[in-house]
């Protein structure tokens, strides 16, 4: 059997953290082992569609770079399915699976239930109250031919359930939980199709993992409790039965499920910040795996290289965003220049430190701001927050450290001297910032600490900061000579 792996979400909205990470650990497998990745649209719940859901998760998961090969496409903002084995979105596969449901029926796997929501709940009550757990008690399991032709007749509203044996041990081996084994006892009868003609989850993806020629389905773990059904269903229809592999959640620093109380949860949050595919993808990779060799810094094809999911932790992996932000940092120092300069143009435009047509004739300037400013960069976003640093030439000191600085008795002679020299420049550029540095050091005895630190601090009103040669030559000659004046007048001691 060749392999084939789906990621099979709920268009219902953003692509969740967690979602990415099962279509990356999908994809990463069915590319080791030269096998197809596939995208399935499970939209069988249609009180949870959003509109539009299902364009921005194949945006979303195309940014990404886990892309799939079978499936819905975007083609000119329009969705075409590619693939010999649709419709790949659920909704479109109804007679399939009403077909399906009638073939249990005959065989004596499923039945017909007609059972009212408020017995349900009058049952799940009194199950609770007795200390049982609450599931369905099987009043319409053993209901004659005859009574169900009757019923249907009549335009009796019903659902169709699964027929689980009765003391049955169903078993299997998860690639990631181990040996499971559970007594059919412990189970409910399942509802296969819903009273509005629509399958639940349980029937549609059985059926389509079977025809679609799933060889392993990779999901979250809270379906792991569901498989024993499916197994069982598998069976009834004689079919294969695939591998499972069930995955353990992810938490949030605080050890709780990742939900937007706690901060960002969907990948478009990531993207809007600043945060590189490349990064995200490597990150979320090693939130509950690791590869055998330890390496973290790692491109997708090195991931694929390494995957396994027997490197896959049993327990939770935690949403480090510290970790994120260390290795999104080191990313966006090893980017190429121009496109990174290019990743950051919305955080200039919109926060209207320029506007675009500024920004793209005079390209060459923008790429040494993000040079300047890269390597203190967690995310692209953070760049705004240096937009200051880059247009005020009459800034306040930041703290009792600079005013200290700035204090010192030397430092208006040496200011004096810097501003002479720049006014003698017609165009500050680092290598001759440089090296008017290096005169002033030699003709005033000041270096080091005492050197750069003041100048930093007449600059930018700040004692750490971006290089500082490079940013005097961003602002350019007039701007620097303006900084230096402000704080010869306003910090210096005279």
């Amino acid at each position: 059997m060749s392999v084939r792996l789906r990621f099979a979400p709920s268009p219902t909205g953003y692509v969740h953290i967690g979602g990415l990470r099962t279509a990356l650990y999908n994809y990463l497998y069915a590319k080791k082992e030269k096998g197809q990745y596939i995208l399935r649209v499970e939209d069988t719940d249609q009180t949870r569609l959003v509109e539009g859901a299902v364009e921005g998760m194949i945006k979303a998961m195309s940014w990404a770079g886990v892309m799939h090969e079978e499936g819905p496409m975007l083609e000119d903002d329009k969705i075409v399915e590619i693939g010999e084995y649709g419709p790949y979105v659920q909704s479109d596969r109804l007679e399939i699976y009403k077909k399906h449901s009638e073939e249990l029926i005959e065989k004596g796997h499923a039945y017909y239930c007609f059972c009212s929501k408020e017995r349900m709940e009058n049952v799940r009550e009194a199950q609770k109250a007795e200390g049982k757990t609450a599931k369905y008690d099987g009043h319409c399991r053993h209901l004659s031919k005859e009574e169900v032709e009757a019923k249907l007749a009549a335009g009796e509203s019903h659902v169709v359930r699964l027929k689980l044996p009765e003391n049955r041990v169903i078993e299997f081996d998860d690639l990631i939980k181990g040996h499971i084994a559970v007594n059919t006892n412990d189970m409910d009868d399942q509802v296969l199709m819903k009273a509005d003609g629509f399958p639940t989850y349980h029937l549609a993806v059985v059926v389509d993992d079977h025809y679609m020629k799933i060889s392993h389905v990779v999901r979250g773990d809270e379906w792991l409790i569901s498989t024993p059904k499916h197994i069982y269903t598998y069976e009834a229809f004689g079919w294969e039965v695939p591998q499972f592999v069930h995955l353990p959640v992810i938490l949030s620093q605080s050890k709780k499920k990742l939900s937007k109380r706690e901060g960002d949860v969907s990948v478009e949050d990531f993207r809007k910040k600043g945060y590189l595919p490349e990064a995200l993808i490597n990150f979320i990779a090693l939130v509950g795996w690791s590869p055998e060799d330890g390496e973290e810094i790692m491109s997708i094809d090195e991931l694929i290289e390494k995957f396994s999911f027997d490197r896959v932790s049993k327990s939770s992996g935690v949403f480090d965003v510290d970790k994120l932000n260390w290795m999104n940092n080191h990313y966006i120092k090893q980017y190429d220049l121009a496109q990174l300069t290019e990743l950051c143009k919305p955080y200039f435009v919109t926060s209207g430190f320029t506007t675009e047509a500024n920004f793209e004739a005079n390209k060459p300037w923008f790429e040494k701001i993000v040079e300047c400013l890269r390597e203190r960069l967690n995310k692209l976003d953070e760049i705004e927050s240096y937009f200051g640093l880059l247009n005020n030439n009459h800034f306040e000191l930041e703290d009792q450290e600079a005013e200290e600085m700035i204090s010192m008795a030397h430092v208006s002679a040496l200011l004096e001297a810097l501003k002479l020299k720049f006014s003698e420049i017609e165009v500050l550029e680092v290598a001759n910032v440089k090296a008017t540095f290096k005169a002033l050091q030699k003709e005033l005895g000041v270096k080091g600490k005492n050197l750069f630190m003041p100048i930093r601090v007449a600059m930018t009103g700040q004692v750490h900061g971006p290089d500082i040669a490079l940013l005097i030559e961003i602002i350019g000659k007039d701007n620097a000579v303006e900084r230096i004046e402000h704080s010869l007048k306003t910090f210096c001691k005279s």
